[in-house]
């Protein structure tokens, strides 16, 4: 045992692979051991700020995407009393290679990121050839500012979300609007919702006969129909292989919308052209942020089995010491 210390190396070691290799709460191994929470936390906490520095690793390919670190509080200001909606959110970086997390900052602006790139030296910067983001106007700013030579790609995902997001509300509106009411059971628009989402060339056969009965019975104004149209064809262009197929893909896109001529596939157009070259950057190089994805997935867990936390710095030592752990492992 070391001089002046009331716990053995090798006990912190184990309490170390306890929390962070098996996953269980500090509280959990601390009963089981027979020690204190506060000595769980302590070792956790020297464990990570003993991991290598990030200024170490040389990554080429970075992803970022935001999670929620607690749930949404109210608070009031003592003079005004007015109520605030408080939403705690953090943005993680994490290396598209090798999925290991990099960093975690408050917020999910262009602040938290800028500053976090701020603080890496010019050598490591310049090895980021690559940065994968959703449609995030804030993480754009952040890579313009400090990765200007940096091409960044928006995630594949997030665009079809954002087209099937677009179907769902043309199809809130017809059923509005044709029977004055939201969608009921009894309509095949709304029975077979999903259906509507899904990708054309994933369907079985009876699977498009159920969407071809749709589009016969529940879209008189084939407002429906042209939506998904729409929808599809941004798929099509998402998944074009080589430059000259994009650009007869978007052409196509983009007759699909002038055809369809509603307000809700006119501004998810307007988006595909605000992020035209990230889009061009994703065909080109393929990087997403499913890595990101993962790692948020992690972060859930960590979450989830310590029934939350109220300390950040707890929070990030956590979610650094499990994410090195699974690259190392």
């Amino acid at each position: 045992m070391p001089r002046f210390a009331r716990s053995t190396a090798r006990l912190k070691e184990t309490l170390k692979d306890a929390v962070i290799d098996s996953g269980r709460a500090a509280s959990e191994v601390a009963t089981a051991f027979g020690v204190s929470w506060w000595l769980v936390n302590t070792v956790v906490v020297a464990a990570a700020a003993a991991l290598p520095s990030v200024d170490l690793l040389a990554p080429a390919r970075l992803g970022i995407d935001e999670h929620r670190y607690r749930s949404v509080r109210w608070l009031q200001d003592q003079q005004s009393k007015k109520w605030t909606r408080y939403e705690p959110w953090m943005s993680t970086i994490v290396d598209v290679d090798t999925g290991q997390v990099l960093g975690i900052v408050d917020g999910r602006d262009s602040r938290g990121i800028g500053a976090w790139l701020k603080a890496r030296p010019t050598a490591w910067l310049s090895c980021i050839e690559t940065v994968g983001i959703d449609p995030s106007a804030a993480f754009r700013k952040a890579l313009r500012e400090n990765l200007p030579d940096a091409a960044v790609s928006v995630d594949h995902f997030h665009l079809v979300l954002l087209a099937n997001d677009m179907l769902t509300q043309v199809r809130q509106r017809v059923s509005r609007e044709q029977n004055g009411r939201r969608g009921l059971k009894t309509d095949k628009a709304w029975a077979h919702r999903q259906l509507l989402l899904r990708g054309y060339d994933t369907l079985s056969d009876a699977g498009k006969k159920r969407l071809d009965d749709v589009f016969a019975t529940d879209d008189p104004s084939k407002e429906l129909v042209a939506a998904w149209g729409v929808k599809e064809a941004l798929r099509l262009m998402l998944s074009a292989t080589n430059p000259a197929s994009v650009e007869d893909r978007k052409a196509f896109f983009e007759r699909q919308v002038k055809a369809a001529a509603m307000k809700e596939t006119d501004r998810l157009q307007k988006t595909v052209n605000k992020w035209w070259p990230e889009i061009q950057t994703l065909l080109a190089t393929r990087v997403t942020t499913a890595k990101v994805e993962a790692a948020n997935t992690m972060i859930k867990n960590i979450k989830r089995i310590a029934r939350g936390f109220r300390n950040p710095n707890n929070y990030q030592s956590r979610i650094l010491l499990r994410s090195a752990a699974r690259t190392v492992a």
